[in-house]
C-alpha cells in the first residue's frame, strides 16, 4: 500500500499543495472553510507528513529540546510528560538531554547538542534555568527558550509558582497540628526551589512565634538518598523534631524510610511532609502530605508559551500557576 502524500491531500480537499502546507504549519491567512476541508482530508486519508520534508520546506527542525540537571526522577518524568503533550499538539517532537550544569565542559556540551539537533527552541529546568553562561549564549544566538521556575522571571517566557508562600503554608499546617519542633530538609541551594522553600519554612516559623534551630535545618540534594541521610541525622538528635518538612517528595520519602529504619512511627511519633506532589507521594505508605505543584502542567504551559512565539501566534510570557495543599496520612497531631 503506497504512502499517502501531500498531493493526495490537496486533491481530496480540492486545494493546492501550498495551501495544505500552510494549514499543516498553522500559518495565518487561510479561510476557516478551506482549513476545515484540508484537516478533514488529512484525517480521512490518515496523512502523516514527514518531519524531514517539513524541515526542508520551512528551515525548521520541528523539535523542542528539554534540558535538565535534576536528581529527582519523579519531577523530570512529570515535566517531560507535560512538554511532550504540548509538543504533540503542534506536531513537534521532543529531545530530552540530561546535563551536569557544574561540569567544566557544560557549555561545550550544550553547544554540541544545539549544533547536532538544531532544536527550534529549548525548555530549561532548574538549576539550568538560571545558568548565566547558557542564558547569555541563548540571548546572543537568538535561540528561543522558556524557563520553568527561574529565579529571575522578568523579561523571559515560562512558568512560575510562589514556592515561598506554599512552603510557609505547609509550616502553618504543622503548627495547626500542634507541632513546635519542626525541622526542614533543605533542597539543593543551586536551585531556586531550594532557596524559596527554605525561606518559606523560616517565614512559617516566624509567624508562629517559633525560633529557628540550626540543628533542625539539614542540607539535602532533592534526592531520596539525601533525604535518608538528613532524616537519620534529625532522628538521632537528643531533642528530635516532631515534624520534618522536606523540600521535595523524594527527600520526604527518604525521611519516611529512615523513620521506619529507626523504628519511629509516622505520623504517631514524627510527621513528615514534602513538596511537589509527584507520583511517588501516593506510592509510599503512609501517603505523603505535600504541596501540590502542578509539575506536568508547568512543563506543558512553558512549552505552549515557547511554541506560541515559534508559530507566530503571540508574544510568549511568564505564566503563574497556583498550588494546593494535599493533606494525607503522613502528618498528624504532635505527640504529647
Amino acid at each position: 500500500m503506497s504512502r499517502v502524500t501531500i498531493n493526495d491531500v490537496a486533491r481530496a480537499s480540492d486545494t493546492s499543495k501550498k495551501t495544505v502546507s500552510r494549514v499543516l504549519n498553522q500559518e495565518p491567512g487561510v479561510r476557516n472553510e478551506v482549513r476545515e476541508r484540508v484537516l478533514a482530508a488529512v484525517a480521512e486519508l490518515n496523512y502523516r507528513p514527514l518531519t524531514s520534508a517539513r524541515s526542508l520546506a520551512t528551515n525548521r527542525s520541528f523539535m523542542i529540546g528539554l534540558l535538565y540537571d535534576n536528581l529527582s526522577p519523579s519531577y523530570i518524568m512529570e515535566v517531560q510528560a507535560g512538554v511532550q503533550e504540548a509538543c504533540e499538539a503542534q506536531q513537534y517532537s521532543m529531545m530530552v538531554q540530561p546535563l551536569n550544569s557544574k561540569a567544566r565542559d557544560f557549555m561545550e556540551r550544550v553547544e554540541g547538542i544545539l549544533w547536532r539537533h538544531r532544536p527550534d527552541g529549548l525548555i530549561l529546568t532548574p538549576p539550568i534555568t538560571d545558568h548565566p553562561a547558557l542564558l547569555a549564549h541563548l540571548r546572543d544566538t537568538g535561540l528561543p527558550f522558556a524557563s520553568i521556575a527561574p529565579r529571575k522571571s522578568k523579561g523571559i517566557a515560562g512558568v512560575i509558582l510562589h514556592e515561598r508562600e506554599a512552603a510557609a503554608a505547609m509550616v502553618d499546617h504543622l503548627v495547626a497540628l500542634g507541632h513546635r519542633h519542626i525541622a526542614h530538609i533543605i533542597g539543593d541551594p543551586k536551585h531556586g526551589a531550594g532557596v524559596w522553600r527554605l525561606a518559606g519554612y523560616r517565614d512559617g516559623l516566624k509567624r508562629a512565634g517559633l525560633e529557628e534551630r540550626a540543628e533542625y535545618m539539614v542540607q539535602g540534594q532533592f534526592s531520596f538518598e539525601s533525604g535518608v541521610r538528613a532524616a537519620r541525622q534529625l532522628l538521632a538528635l537528643k531533642e528530635r523534631p516532631t515534624a520534618i518538612f522536606a523540600a521535595d517528595d523524594d527527600m520526604a520519602v527518604g525521611a519516611i524510610w529512615a523513620a521506619a529504619e529507626a523504628g519511629v512511627s509516622v505520623p504517631a511519633e514524627v510527621s513528615i511532609c514534602g513538596f511537589d506532589d509527584t507520583t511517588i507521594a501516593t506510592q509510599v505508605w503512609p501517603l505523603l502530605t505535600t504541596v501540590h505543584q502542578p509539575v506536568r502542567d508547568m512543563g506543558k504551559r512553558a512549552t505552549e508559551e515557547l511554541l506560541l512565539g515559534l508559530l507566530g501566534k503571540g508574544e510568549p510570557r511568564m505564566v503563574e500557576v497556583g498550588y494546593e495543599m494535599r493533606l494525607r496520612a503522613s502528618t498528624g497531631p504532635a505527640p504529647r
